[in-house]
């Protein structure tokens, strides 16, 4: 049963500034994703990695590049359209703070499983589950037959996604999955086999668990409490607090 990292691209300026970048090409690590990925690749440089595959989006391809830079005998990146995005059509490009306001947001965070995102290019989250799970289990059988049980490869995606991919592994209706928390370049780790899959970790950062403490708010503002997850994942631990919750995929 080999192992797979799956590990969800560094920080980008959408995530910090809370915009659902989706699709929109062009959208790279900012200074922190850059960092982030610099260390998990050391925290990777022991590891041996048979296999990598990565979303063929800009930000997936550049964490997965800064991983394979060290360590014994990297494979080539391979890149799989199945492990990308989820496509949010007509949400594309916008602001979280303005996507709440749409009819749409209560289902997507209570009823995911219905959810379609809106316009031509809009897809469904079912879809979006389906065919990246379809791909994990493919290479992770072709791991297995290619270089043994014992294996680790690399799948380098999105918040939405992997976060898809675990409710899988750990038989939770997809209804469920916005009770699990990605943050940008973290890394959960699932161990498939003829019965079950094991969910090994889940959002391992590697932070100092002092980030985990909430930030109060500012003096003589109140502090909001909300159980909305963030559509694609959340920005990740605060310099000093807990993650927030106003990045995107």
């Amino acid at each position: 049963m080999p192992t797979v990292l799956l590990v969800r691209h560094g920080r980008t300026a959408a995530n910090a500034s809370g915009v659902l970048a989706g699709w929109t090409p062009g959208v790279g690590l900012d200074e922190t994703g850059q960092a982030q990925a610099k260390t998990l690749a050391g925290r990777l440089e022991n590891v041996p990695i048979r296999l990598a595959v990565a979303s063929p989006l800009q930000r997936c391809q550049e964490t997965a590049s800064a991983l394979l830079e060290s360590g014994p005998d990297r494979p080539e990146l391979l890149t799989d359209d199945r492990l990308g995005e989820a496509h949010y059509g007509d949400w594309t490009n916008r602001p979280l703070k303005e996507l709440v306001k749409e009819k749409l947001w209560p289902v997507v965070q209570a009823h995911p499983s219905a959810m379609t995102f809106p316009g031509p290019e809009g897809e469904s989250m079912l879809d979006m589950q389906h065919r990246s799970v379809a791909a994990i289990r493919a290479y992770d059988a072709r791991v297995a037959e290619e270089f043994g049980d014992h294996a680790v490869w690399l799948a380098v995606s999105h918040g939405d996604v992997i976060k898809a991919i675990l409710a899988d592994a750990l038989g939770m209706h997809l209804d469920q999955f916005q009770r699990l928390v990605v943050d940008p370049c973290s890394v959960s780790v699932i161990r498939f086999t003829p019965l079950r899959p094991f969910a090994v970790r889940v959002n391992d950062s590697g932070v100092d668990l002092a980030a985990l403490v909430p930030v109060p708010p500012p003096a003589g503002e109140a502090a909001e409490a909300s159980s909305d997850a963030v559509v694609g994942g959340s920005s990740g631990p605060a310099a000093g607090g807990a993650a927030t919750t106003s990045g995107k995929s």
